[in-house]
């Protein structure tokens, strides 16, 4: 394999991917396969001569498209989307036809400062104030890890690097138990612990109280503790839950805490001005996460990290050895700096194409028609008989119950999870909220349209009348 080879294979390959979404709604969204089944047909080891290409191809057809959930089927409705527009797939494409490793300006100056611009692009898209700059990372769990990482620094004086944690004071984190679980792994993985991330009890409408916030903080401060910051989100996993904002971020900044804010999904709906009041208050944080890659259409890996100010982050996460400075550049920005890995992708080319291709009038049209979609099937599914919205749509994500007379509601609604994936026309996911077992309902896939989320309802009737 050459590059001359290489180009008629990337052609084969995009008549394949042609072909693989245009016939998307012909296959079940998740595979009716066994733990197994892909290992049996791989062989044991390596091989020791080169195979024909041809020969590699047809293996690829024969054996991945079937045994794949496909995060990119149109009726794609559980966990949240993954989404890649085709703009995104070619810039992709191209990042990896050049394979940058852009760990510094000097290394890809193109990916560098275009990083720059699209985290200034996003930040104005979203309606952010223009203190905020930013960087892209893989994931928001990746940025989520660099915020509670650079709590932890700022509440040591940064001391933390060099002696660690032995003999400091004991820190403690604050967040929900909506938060996403990215915030515990970060809690565990910085060293401070899972027993001193400090769950801060709920309102009626599932957002942390500030009330209680303050309490927990001050209870701590009381016990000899070390608050290291807050953690809030918007937008939560389990049932799209959102932290009153402005409220929180008041009484972090009386105690001097620095505080994160996990948008990671509904982010993207704020280019959407109408939905901004599910964050009010957010310029007011030092660190906002979200994924462009779940609702926008840039294809995954992508999430952005605004900073109001990135100065504790880099001290942080910041290491120049001699071998990494850039000689007569020493203010320049090296992203690598502020962030975990030393490798860095070039990501920021398929946020470029993304946003030119489609314009931020048609990604808003999108969203729109999907939260507008996940209301429509709400409401439908409201009505059927032995159906329950336990929780109301926040922007496209609501959670509902099955409860059949005469049945344990939670079993029933597992029983019924299962039937729906198995049957494979629409992928549905759960959840447990208040003690109940729900099935969530996400609208959010690139290519869906009113029809794929309306057969939503029609699955479950149809299934739920042969019982």
């Amino acid at each position: 394999m050459d590059h001359k080879n290489l180009r008629y294979w990337s052609g084969e390959a995009a008549k394949w991917a042609e072909e693989y979404h245009a016939n998307l709604r012909d296959r079940p969204v998740r595979p009716l396969t066994t733990p197994g089944d892909t290992v049996a047909k791989l062989p044991a080891i390596a091989p020791e001569a080169a195979e024909d290409m041809a020969q590699i191809f047809d293996d690829f057809k024969a054996i991945v498209p079937g045994a794949m959930t496909h995060w990119q089927h149109p009726r794609f409705f559980a966990y949240f989307p993954a989404n890649a527009s085709p703009a995104s797939m070619l810039a992709e494409q191209l990042a990896n036809a050049i394979s940058a490793q852009a760990m510094l300006w000097q290394t890809a100056p193109a990916a560098n400062e275009m990083e720059e611009v699209m985290v200034r692009w996003l930040r104005d898209a979203l309606g952010l104030a223009n203190h905020f700059t930013g960087t892209i990372h893989d994931s928001a769990t990746t940025a989520t890890l660099s915020a509670i990482l650079t709590m932890r620094e700022r509440a040591l004086d940064y001391k933390g690097l060099s002696a660690g944690l032995s003999g400091q004071p004991r820190l403690r984190l604050y967040a929900s138990a909506q938060n996403h679980s990215s915030v515990d792994k970060g809690a565990r993985l910085a060293g401070i612990g899972q027993d001193n991330l400090v769950k801060i009890a709920t309102d009626a409408n599932h957002g942390m109280d500030p009330a209680a916030l303050d309490a927990a903080i001050k209870a701590d401060i009381a016990a000899g503790y070390k608050p290291a910051g807050v953690i809030l989100c918007v937008g939560g996993t389990s049932i799209g839950a959102c932290d009153p904002i402005a409220a929180c971020l008041k009484i972090a900044k009386a105690h001097d805490l620095y505080t994160h804010v996990d948008a990671a999904w509904a982010g993207s709906a704020m280019i959407c001005s109408e939905f901004r009041g599910l964050w009010h208050g957010v310029d007011g944080a030092d660190s906002v996460v979200f994924n462009p890659h779940k609702w926008l259409g840039v294809q995954f890996d992508c999430a952005v990290q605004f900073l109001a100010d990135p100065t504790a982050q880099i001290n942080t996460l910041g290491l120049r050895p001699e071998y990494l400075k850039t000689q007569g550049a020493d203010e320049i920005n090296n992203y690598n700096e502020w962030t975990v890995p030393l490798g860095r992708r070039f990501r920021a080319l398929k946020i470029w194409f993304t946003l030119r291709a489609y314009g931020l009038s048609g990604l808003r049209t999108r969203i729109r028609n999907h939260v507008a979609w996940s209301a429509q099937v709400a409401e439908a599914i409201a009505v059927l008989p032995d159906f329950h919205l336990i929780t109301a749509p926040v922007l496209s994500l609501f959670t509902f119950q099955y409860a059949p007379a005469g049945q344990d509601a939670n079993t029933a609604t597992a029983n019924l999870l299962e039937q729906i994936n198995n049957d494979g026309r629409i992928y549905l996911t759960q959840t447990v909220h208040d003690g109940k077992f729900v099935i969530r309902v996400q609208v959010g896939q690139f290519d869906c349209t009113e029809a794929d989320v309306m057969m939503i309802p029609a699955v479950l009737n149809e299934l739920t009348k042969s019982d």
